[in-house]
């Protein structure tokens, strides 16, 4: 009897040993690939109360970039902002295209801020702050590279900046001499991935350029949780097919109190009201504040009020 037992207890322990030997390494799926893990890894997104422009600061466990800076007359509330949010290095600075409530923020970055890296469209300007943060990028030596679909940015802890927009061949017929050009429609447009969780940054991307991304990727390559609506909340974005496509849960929209443009548009505000999603905006919300640990997510206002 105790030959056999022990016969048993020998066969169990092989078993265990065989299976612990074939164990899936810590942060991997069933496939090898790597996901959120249980460690406490956490990421913040916050789209900064700037008015009538788009800053919005993205926090890992690595490293802190921010998604354009803002209008000119608005750099003391960016400073304000990121000054609040404790932020002194920003590793990278993505500008989606060259208009001024975009990128009217670099000066005060480029004076008060350490800078790593600066990444935008790939595509000249001639608008007179385009032409002068390229100066001053060189002056400092900061590295400044153009994105198109296909490219991924690591952001550390976990977290990528997947880029759908502008295509390669938008980027090439950007950069030859004579091209008109459509800044809104050439926006960087990228989706953040921290395991589970997907939020979708679009710039003042309209609807030739969703058009655009939607005949390149697959439906279930851009569906999101979070959805940054596209120019402000105006009426040349958020087209059916794209919010179809996407499936966002939430919409935020960084706009000025009582601003010229009317943003947001009552068309977008319909389908959005229609597909009941819940509409942050910072006119009437302030800073907005979307936390995930890769798994579920949380928003949050300056009111305090968490969802």
């Amino acid at each position: 009897m105790r030959k056999r037992m022990g016969m048993i207890l020998g066969t169990v322990l092989l078993l265990v040993a065989l299976l612990t030997g074939c164990s899936l390494p810590t942060g991997a799926d069933a496939t090898g690939s790597p996901v959120a893990s249980d460690s406490g890894g956490k990421l913040e997104v916050l789209m900064l109360n700037v008015g009538q422009g788009d800053a919005i600061l993205v926090k890992t466990g690595e490293q802190t970039a921010l998604i354009d800076t803002s209008d000119l007359d608005e750099q003391d509330k960016l400073k304000r902002e990121l000054d609040k949010a404790g932020v002194k290095k920003i590793d990278k600075v993505i500008l989606t295209h060259p208009h001024a409530d975009h990128i009217g923020g670099m000066d005060v970055l480029l004076k008060d801020f350490q800078i790593g890296e600066v990444y935008d469209n790939g595509m000249p300007s001639t608008s007179k702050i385009y032409l002068r943060y390229m100066k001053a990028l060189k002056q400092q030596k900061i590295p400044r590279q153009g994105l198109k679909a296909g490219d991924e940015l690591d952001l550390g802890g976990g977290v990528k900046f997947k880029v759908l927009a502008p295509s390669a061949k938008l980027v090439q017929q950007g950069t030859q001499k004579g091209y008109k050009h459509d800044p809104n429609n050439e926006s960087v447009v990228g989706q953040l991935i921290f395991g589970d969780f997907r939020m979708m940054f679009t710039g003042d991307a309209e609807r030739n350029e969703e058009q655009s991304i939607l005949e390149a990727f697959d439906q279930a390559q851009l569906k999101s949780q979070v959805l940054k609506s596209g120019h402000h909340g105006s009426k040349t974005a958020s087209s059916k097919e794209w919010l179809r496509a996407v499936q966002p849960e939430v919409a935020l929209i960084s706009c000025g109190q009582n601003n010229d443009y009317g943003h947001p548009h009552k068309e977008t505000m319909h389908k959005y009201n229609a597909l009941k999603l819940q509409i942050y905006e910072t006119d009437k919300n302030g800073t907005v504040t979307v936390t995930s640990d890769g798994h579920g997510y949380e928003i949050r206002t300056e009111e305090g009020k968490a969802q």
